[in-house]
């Protein structure tokens, strides 16, 4: 890997850390964008589950009094079979079909509210959204627009929101660089040639930028959240279609 393309790394890892640690999402769908554009999609699973288990982790610990462990102890029963039916199967990431998920992901968000009647607080509910986004995360890399479809109906604040969200991603990236890190992470570097030192190096760098999101969420309302986020997500997931297209 050049300098050039281990210094993009370390401030995409910045950046979408602060933008993940505002809107609780987003962050996660911009992040495997950038890791696709210099590293084969195997090792962007890799990488960009390891960035966000630090990131989702270090932001549900810095809002921690938030989290509604309820919600996440129903979510991981079905994290866990979800994780175990894909690892059933064998499948390879490509980076152009990477790309066409991460367009298509997206528009979940645009779901009118009654037309599924989810919420995580309710335990099925919290199971399925276990089993969906874990699954969803494991083949396209990026689940958090569906899992925010679980969250919409929730009576949650903001903080409660994206603290819940970030304890229950914890256990969707973590299942990722299981399936998918033992061969790569067996040596010196990875094996799509991103350097123990620049993912060392980035993990700091995604904790400081989840820590400055959590200041700037301090000071959104919930309904400007709200907006944020679903505007947001979806520009990000007309890039992504475009770029699918292109390398198709």
């Amino acid at each position: 890997m050049t300098l050039l393309a281990g210094a993009f790394v370390l401030l995409a890892a910045f950046v979408t850390a602060t933008v993940s640690g505002v809107l609780g999402m987003a962050g996660g769908l911009l992040l495997m964008g950038a890791l696709l554009l210099v590293l084969p999609a195997t090792t962007a699973f890799v990488v960009h589950g390891l960035l966000q288990l630090v990131s989702n982790g270090w932001r549900g610990w810095l809002h921690r009094r938030h989290v509604r462990w309820r919600i996440v102890g129903w979510y991981a029963v079905g994290a866990v079979l979800a994780a175990a039916a894909v690892a059933a199967v064998s499948y390879a990431p490509s980076t152009p079909l990477t790309y066409l998920f991460l367009g298509l992901v997206p528009a979940l968000v645009w779901l009118p509210e009654g037309v599924l009647r989810l919420d995580a607080s309710r335990p099925p509910h919290a199971v399925a959204a276990g089993l969906a986004v874990t699954a969803v995360n494991l083949l396209a890399g990026v689940a958090g627009p569906l899992l925010d479809v679980f969250f919409v109906r929730a009576d949650l604040g903001r903080h409660a929101v994206v603290a819940t969200k970030a304890a229950t991603q914890v256990l969707s990236h973590a299942a990722k660089v299981v399936l998918y890190g033992g061969p790569l992470l067996g040596g010196g570097s990875t094996g799509g040639g991103l350097p123990v030192g620049v993912l060392l190096l980035a993990v700091p760098l995604s904790m400081l930028g989840t820590a400055a999101g959590g200041r700037l969420l301090d000071r959104m309302s919930d309904a400007s959240f709200r907006s944020a986020t679903r505007w947001v997500v979806s520009g990000i997931g007309l890039t992504y279609l475009v770029q699918a297209a292109r390398l198709a």
